[in-house]
């Protein structure tokens, strides 16, 4: 396992590289990363995909919760992310791509549905078109019932491409749940908790 102090030197060293792509100023709390790892199966066999995990701080509270037999893996597009999460969290099949390839990533693997899908991006970065491609790969990878779940930033939820996008969720998903504010997250956070998509893409 690696140390806190490692991963914010690599998570601070990749957000100054590429701001854009980040999209944050420290990596996930543990009370977040255990949040969005809730939705994670914790029995069976299942399969679970973490988009953008950055240095792992959700990747290793989704190791915790799953289940013996259970399929970690993780799609980052920085490739010095990609390299520091084989080398620190070798209990992750790690895939460098685009979270927008989904489908095609996860079928290099050997997998075409996943259980849950937990999500790092920084959504408000992403032009709407891009959070509709990416959440279409989300929607087409997930089984009937599997659960997506991300989150988003206290400060930003009045604004437009917040409200947005939480439209998009619920056009998406048969239920999407709006938990309480993580306050031990730097900043405060919320999570979003999707269920059960509606359309099933191609």
């Amino acid at each position: 396992m690696t140390s806190t102090a490692q991963d914010l030197r690599t998570f601070v060293s990749a957000a100054a590289r590429r701001p854009a792509v980040i999209g944050a100023i420290a990596p996930s709390s543990a009370t977040l990363a255990d949040r969005l790892a809730s939705v994670v199966p914790s029995f069976g066999l299942p399969t679970v995909v973490e988009l953008g995990p950055g240095t792992g701080s959700v990747s290793a509270a989704i190791a915790r919760r799953l289940p013996e037999g259970g399929r970690q893996l993780a799609v980052e597009i920085d490739p010095e992310l990609v390299e520091y999460l084989r080398r620190t969290r070798p209990e992750l099949e790690v895939s460098y791509g685009d979270a927008a390839d989904l489908r095609a990533l996860l079928a290099v693997h050997g997998v075409g549905r996943v259980d849950a899908v937990v999500s790092g991006l920084p959504w408000a970065l992403v032009g709407t078109g891009r959070q509709e491609r990416i959440l279409a790969e989300v929607t087409g990878a997930l089984t009937p019932d599997g659960t997506f779940t991300t989150f988003a930033y206290l400060h930003a939820l009045p604004l437009a491409p917040a409200r947005r996008f939480r439209a998009l969720l619920r056009s998406l998903f048969d239920e999407v749940l709006v938990t309480s504010v993580v306050w031990r997250n730097t900043p405060p956070a919320i999570s979003y908790v999707c269920r059960r998509p509606v359309v099933q893409r191609r």
